[in-house]
C-alpha cells in the first residue's frame, strides 16, 4: 500500500460529472480515501502545517493543483509546493515513521512536467522543470548523506522532444553556437500563454495589440518579434498550432532544436549515489535498475505478482479514447479555466 501521496490531479479524485471534476463516474476518491484512514490535504497551507518529523500523519495524500502542478516558470510559491519542498517533507516524515525499526522505505520523485515541457517544445519551460528536479535531488543527496545506507537513483525512461542544443535557421551553413540568453527572460510556459490566447476575445485588433504589447515583450522576452509573428500568434486558434508558433518563436532565439513533439529512443542518463551506487555505473538495460532495487530492498516479486495476477479488476465506465490518445493540449477538460 502507497503511504504518501503528494502532487496535483485532484480532479482525478473527485465525483463526476462535476464542473471540478476529471471522472465520469460518480466515485469520490477522496471520500474513499479518508474512509481508509488517509488524511487529505489540498491547499498550500495544509502542507505547511504537516509536521515534517511526525509519523502520525501517515498514511498522506495530498493534491494541490486540480489538474497538473502548475510548471515552476509560472508556479505560485503562495499556492503550491516546489518538488523539493515536497521531497524534503516527504523524506522526514517517511523517515519518522520508519525510525528504530529494519523496513526502511522507498520514495519515488517524479520531474514529470520535465516531460510535459518537452511535448510542447517549450525550452523556457523544459530548463527550469529541470532545475526544479535539481533542487529535488539536492534535498535527497542531503539526506543520503545523513543516512548512509540509502541510495538514490536519477533515471528517466525515455527523451522527450528529440531536443539539441543547436538549430540551422536557414540554408546557409549553421553557426555552431546556441543562445541560451533568449530563455533568461521568459516569464511563463507556452501551457500558460496559449491557455490566455485561445477564446479570450473576438476582437482581432485587440488580439494583435495583446501579442505585440504583452504576449512578446513580457511573457516571452521577445523584443524584436516581427509583423507577421504577431499577426500569425493572434490569430491562430488552434492550441496545437498557436503552441507551435510559440515554441518557435523561443526556439529559433535560442537556436534549439526540436526533432518530435513525442518520445525518442536516445539513451537517457542513470546516476546513483548512497550505498552499492557503483553497482549501476556504466552503461545498462533498463531493467537491470529493477534488478538492484529489487536485491537492496529484498523484495519477492514473485508473491506479489501472484498476488495481482489473482485480483481481477474490471472497469465499470467504459473506456474513452480521447481521453488518452491524440493531440496532448489544452483541448483537455481538465485545463479549461474553471479548474483552475
Amino acid at each position: 500500500m502507497v503511504d504518501l501521496m503528494f502532487g496535483g490531479g485532484r480532479c482525478h479524485f473527485e465525483a463526476g460529472p462535476h464542473v471540478n471534476s476529471c471522472r465520469t463516474d460518480a466515485r469520490d476518491l477522496l471520500s474513499e480515501a479518508r474512509a481508509s484512514g488517509f488524511r487529505t490535504l489540498d491547499s498550500r497551507s495544509d502542507f505547511d502545517a504537516l509536521d515534517a518529523n511526525s509519523a502520525q500523519s501517515l498514511p498522506l495524500l495530498g493534491t494541490f493543483a486540480a489538474s497538473h502542478m502548475d510548471y515552476e516558470i509560472d508556479r505560485d510559491p503562495k499556492q503550491q509546493p516546489s518538488l523539493a519542498e515536497m521531497t524534503n517533507k516527504a523524506l522526514g516524515i517517511l523517515s519518522a515513521a520508519t525510525k528504530n525499526t529494519n523496513s526502511g522505505f522507498f520514495l519515488m520523485v517524479e520531474g514529470s512536467r520535465i516531460d510535459m515541457a518537452a511535448h510542447t517544445n517549450d525550452p523556457a519551460a523544459h530548463v527550469r522543470e529541470i532545475v526544479a528536479y535539481w533542487d529535488a535531488i539536492s534535498a535527497v543527496r542531503a539526506y543520503v548523506d545523513a543516512h548512509p545506507d540509502t541510495v538514490l537513483i536519477s533515471v528517466s525512461d525515455h527523451e522527450t522532444g528529440g531536443f539539441s542544443v543547436a538549430k540551422q535557421l536557414g540554408p546557409e551553413y549553421p553557426e555552431y553556437l546556441w543562445n541560451p540568453f533568449a530563455l533568461e527572460p521568459v516569464k511563463h510556459s507556452i501551457e500558460y500563454v496559449s491557455s490566455k490566447l485561445l477564446g479570450q476575445t473576438t476582437d482581432s485588433a485587440k488580439q494583435y495589440e495583446f501579442v505585440r504589447d504583452t504576449v512578446f515583450p513580457k511573457w516571452m522576452g521577445i523584443k524584436d518579434a516581427s509583423h507577421e509573428e504577431i499577426l500569425a500568434v493572434a490569430q491562430e486558434a488552434d492550441s496545437v498550432q498557436l503552441r507551435q508558433l510559440l515554441s518557435t518563436a523561443i526556439s529559433d532565439r535560442a537556436q534549439l532544436g526540436w526533432a518530435t513533439h513525442g518520445h525518442s529512443a536516445v539513451d537517457v542518463n542513470l546516476y546513483a549515489y548512497g550505498k552499492d551506487a557503483h553497482l549501476l555505473r556504466g552503461s545498462h538495460e533498463n531493467t537491470d535498475i529493477g534488478d538492484f532495487i529489487v536485491q537492496a530492498l529484498g523484495l519477492n516479486l514473485e508473491q506479489i505478482t501472484s498476488l495481482i495476477k489473482n485480483d481481477k479488476v474490471v472497469q465499470d465506465t467504459p473506456a474513452i479514447k480521447q481521453a488518452w490518445m491524440g493531440r496532448r493540449d489544452l483541448d483537455a477538460p481538465e485545463h479549461h479555466p474553471h479548474m483552475h
